[in-house]
């Protein structure tokens, strides 16, 4: 069961307009993180870049923008005023925006992939 009660399929819609979203926004080097199993926090995490702290921003106003008239999904937002980092928690799909510097600061990805793919990154 998804981490807020809805369908496998809502989420998984979700999951596709987050990624359609953010893609059409030209954001960088999105990986998707599948978390069922293994947190409660959600069943996906979305890491992304935007390439400014305007286009970070901007990615994270459109996807909430998008969520809501898409799929009536209204999601909590972290982070906005700097444009550094972006959280945007819609109960079943945690997205990160970072901006590249905070993003390889914090390198969240490596918390959260199989050791495999985070060779895959190094490289």
């Amino acid at each position: 069961m998804p981490a807020s009660g809805q369908s496998f399929a809502d989420t998984e819609k979700q999951l596709r307009r987050i990624i359609s979203s953010l893609e059409e926004d030209k954001a960088e080097g999105i990986i998707e993180i599948d978390l069922r199993g293994k947190s409660t926090i959600g069943d996906y995490m979305i890491i992304c870049s935007g390439r400014s702290s305007r286009q970070v921003i901007s990615i994270s106003d459109k996807l909430i923008e998008r969520l809501k008239r898409d799929l009536d999904v209204y999601a909590r937002i972290e982070g906005r005023q700097n444009g550094d980092w972006v959280l945007i928690d819609t109960g079943d799909i945690i997205v990160h925006v970072f901006r590249p510097e905070v993003r390889q600061f914090y390198q969240i990805e490596k918390m959260w992939l199989p050791s495999e793919q985070i060779a895959s990154l190094d490289n």
